[in-house]
């Protein structure tokens, strides 16, 4: 090869050298610029769909007040305008370049969540605010205001399809929520997870008790025919598992929407019956004794307001003929919720009858004004007949007579039992079918339920005390649970003095004048192992049994005047993880709040 080729030969491999060069740097130059495109399409869109999201909080708050006040009109608006909002952040989230974007290592994390809570705001406006906004003009709380005994059942029945959607689209999104992993994301997308997460658990439990309501009441009213239910008063001076013992009692009779009080009852009007009146699970039987299903003032032993129901409801058939549709059970505390709706009324005993004094008139006070039972049997059928009256005229404000339903129901004052499954089912899901405690992922439910055994009416006068332990003391990792309960009987010598001997027994029971006897019984969920109980520090004698698969411990105490007692209920976790514990309780005369205190790994039983 001459010079000259060789020369031309290093000039042409030069060149391709530099035209490989530029199409590298060309190349390098696009994917730049689609790199930064990209970045700025998604980062604009993000921007945007957070503004978006922004946006549509106070619009879901307005919303909201706007259906509770039934201004259908300005949430029909208000719904549409946070559907729009809503669908703009799940479009501005969700093209085909931003799912690409995705991928990225760390910023495509951050970018999936915000997508998926995009999506989950989207549902939730078009598939349950907007329905629940359409109905807001037709269905409020006025709805559920009676008028001369009466409640207008139409408009609740157009409503039970809307409600359904509603609750059912809150739920898929409350679980889609639950279910994104936030693990490596910038803090403001975790928090915001965190607080939608909360914010849908709150509104699935409202709406899906809107929902309950709409299904039930068109039918418990009697909107397919005729009903009968029994209405129970259960006395909390004398303790029972589900709040106290059975007092007075009314038949009601409901039609088209209409109802009345047909026929009032107490328990002296029930004899013991031969043999239990229904056939008792045997761990009932073992537990609680046949006078579970012989007298009517014993039905609630049990915790489980469901076989209570049906035994009352054999009970006033045999009774009086009539087999009603349901039990529904009631206590004064939730009576006194009821007057702050109602306001005071007047009994035609004399007294007047209020939300401050009810509790104390009803539970304490009636056995020293009223010396004869059947004395006090009339003054409760006065009292029940005048409230019920009360509302039935709509002499009620409705936003309260919600409010307090809903805080006696909340608190398990107000029981439901239907023999209709399909209600039934219905009221299995609330805490209105007077359940035993049901636990989940994240905390552990334990069941607390006194039972009396004084036989007298002492029981305002036992304070109650609850606290919760939990650790993991074991190398495997199983935690140690704790349900401590204090007891102290508050009267002193001088005071049962001058007590009635309806209200201390009398001795009746065995139980010396002025002492409070209670059978104590607490329940651990399936899975738990049942440990024993302390008293006082030390190991205490106990029953130890299982009701329906729950493990539990019982014992009965006996306190004098003034004296004090501390149990500790000790169970062991099935799962390797220690929850937060809760305590379903029975309901006392006074309110009851459980605190946490820490758990002594030295005194775990084994």
């Amino acid at each position: 090869m001459s010079p000259s080729d060789r020369s031309s030969n290093r000039r042409q491999s030069r060149r391709r050298r530099s035209m490989n060069r530029r199409r590298w740097a060309i190349s390098l130059s696009v994917v730049l610029l689609v790199v930064v495109g990209v970045a700025a399409w998604v980062g604009v869109r993000a921007y945007l769909a957070k503004g978006e999201l922004e946006a549509a909080i106070p619009l879901a708050s307005t919303v909201q007040q706007q259906i509770v006040a039934g201004d259908g009109a300005g949430a029909y608006k208000t719904g549409q305008a946070l559907a729009a909002r809503a669908n703009s952040a799940a479009s501005l989230t969700s093209d085909p370049i931003w799912r690409v974007a995705e991928l990225v290592p760390v910023a495509g994390k951050n970018l999936s969540v915000m997508r998926q809570l995009s999506e989950v705001t989207q549902d939730v406006s078009v598939r349950a605010i907007l329905p629940l906004s359409e109905i807001a003009g037709t269905l409020s709380l006025d709805s559920f205001r009676p008028n001369a005994g009466q409640i207008d059942v139409q408009p609740i029945l157009d409503a039970q399809q809307s409600t359904g959607l509603a609750a059912n689209a809150v739920a898929h999104a409350r679980d889609k929520t639950h279910d994104i992993n936030t693990d490596g994301v910038v803090g403001p997308l975790r928090d915001a997870q965190s607080k939608l997460d909360s914010l849908l658990g709150d509104a699935s439990s409202a709406i899906s008790a809107l929902d309950g309501a709409a299904q039930l009441i068109p039918a418990m009213l009697g909107a397919d025919g005729p009903r009968n239910y029994l209405i129970m008063f259960q006395n909390n001076a004398e303790l029972r598992s589900t709040g106290g013992i059975t007092g007075a009692m009314a038949l009601v009779t409901t039609d088209g929407g209409s109802f009345s009080l047909v026929q009032q009852a107490s328990t002296v009007d029930f004899p013991k019956f031969d043999g239990p009146v229904v056939e008792l699970p045997v761990e009932t039987r073992a537990i609680y004794g046949n006078n579970t299903a012989e007298y009517i003032q014993d039905i609630n032993f049990t915790p489980q307001f469901a076989l209570s129901g049906q035994i009352a409801r054999e009970m006033w058939k045999r009774q009086f003929g009539v087999e009603v549709d349901g039990v529904i059970s009631i206590d004064p505390i939730a009576l006194s919720y009821l007057l702050d709706a109602t306001g005071p009324v007047a009994l035609p005993t004399g007294q007047e009858l209020n939300s401050q004094n009810a509790v104390k008139l009803l539970l304490q006070d009636v056995y020293s004004i009223f010396e004869k039972p059947a004395d006090q049997n009339e003054f409760f059928a006065a009292a029940t007949a005048t409230v019920f009256d009360k509302i039935s005229d709509g002499g009620v404000d409705a936003k309260k007579l919600v409010a307090a339903l809903a805080k006696a129901g909340g608190e398990s004052r107000v029981l439901i039992w239907s023999a209709h499954d399909e209600d039934q089912k219905v009221l299995s899901e609330s805490t209105l079918s007077g359940p035993l405690p049901q636990s989940d992922t994240e905390t552990q439910a334990f069941g607390l339920y006194f039972n009396d055994a004084t036989a007298a009416k002492m029981d305002p006068y036992l304070d109650v005390q609850v606290s919760t332990s939990s650790k993991i003391c074991r190398k495997d990792g199983l935690p140690n649970y704790a349900i401590n309960v204090t007891l102290t009987n508050t009267t002193t010598a001088e005071a049962v003095s001058i007590l009635p001997s309806y209200v201390t027994g009398g001795g009746s029971s065995g139980a010396p004048v002025g002492s409070i006897r209670t059978n104590v019984a607490v329940y651990g969920a399936p899975g738990l192992y049942n440990l024993g109980v302390l008293r006082d520090g030390s190991a205490g004698q106990y029953h130890p049994a299982s009701d329906s698969g729950y493990t539990l411990s019982k014992l009965q105490i006996e306190l004098a005047p003034g004296e004090s007692t501390t149990l500790q209920f000790q169970f062991l976790g099935g799962d390797a993880k220690s929850k937060e514990v809760v305590v379903q309780h029975t309901p006392l005369v006074y309110s009851l709040e459980t605190s946490t205190v820490e758990f002594a790994c030295e005194s775990a039983l084994q």
